[in-house]
């Protein structure tokens, strides 16, 4: 289906309780927990529906698009979400490394602007955006994220039958 597919490392913030047009002050409220995921992206059908001016929601959406650790509730995270290093490393070459700071929306903020468009419930996941460095994958390779003290999220990439 896709000829360059993409990982994105990004921090996951799970919902835990019902809002709308939340405050920047009361967002982290709404927080459970924390997990780290990897966001796939086809990016030649997300090209293609660009140049065509169509949503390029089959290029971030499919199966297995967003592998995902275990979420570990806030109150029980070490996890600082300034100096906290996210990372991901590719056949254990490390591709993408930054602290969570050096992100360009901040958790709280991100809650805050995707709450003005939809109502955030509990169990709804955010991935929150991935540093530099995202890169091509393809079969047979091994990703591994990690950020802070939360479980390391890693796999495999398979191929279509797997």
């Amino acid at each position: 289906m896709t000829k360059n597919l993409h990982y994105e490392a990004e921090l996951v913030v799970a919902i835990g309780k019902r809002g709308l047009q939340i405050d920047v002050s009361e967002a982290m409220d709404h927080v459970y927990g924390y997990a780290i995921g990897c966001d796939l992206t086809r990016r030649d059908i997300q090209s293609d529906a660009k140049k065509m001016g169509r949503p390029w929601a089959s290029a971030k959406g499919f199966d297995f698009s967003a592998p995902c650790g275990p979420i570990v509730p806030k109150n029980e995270s070490m996890l600082n979400l300034s100096s906290s290093v996210l990372s991901l490393s590719l056949n254990g070459e490390k591709k993408q490394e930054s602290t969570l700071s050096m992100m360009t929306w901040d958790v709280p903020n991100i809650i805050s602007h995707l709450s003005k468009y939809f109502c955030l419930k509990p169990g709804d996941l955010i991935m929150t955006g991935t540093p530099s460095g995202v890169g091509a994958t393809e079969i047979g390779d091994f990703l591994k994220i990690t950020c802070g003290e939360l479980p390391i999220c890693e796999f495999a990439m398979g191929d279509k039958q797997s």
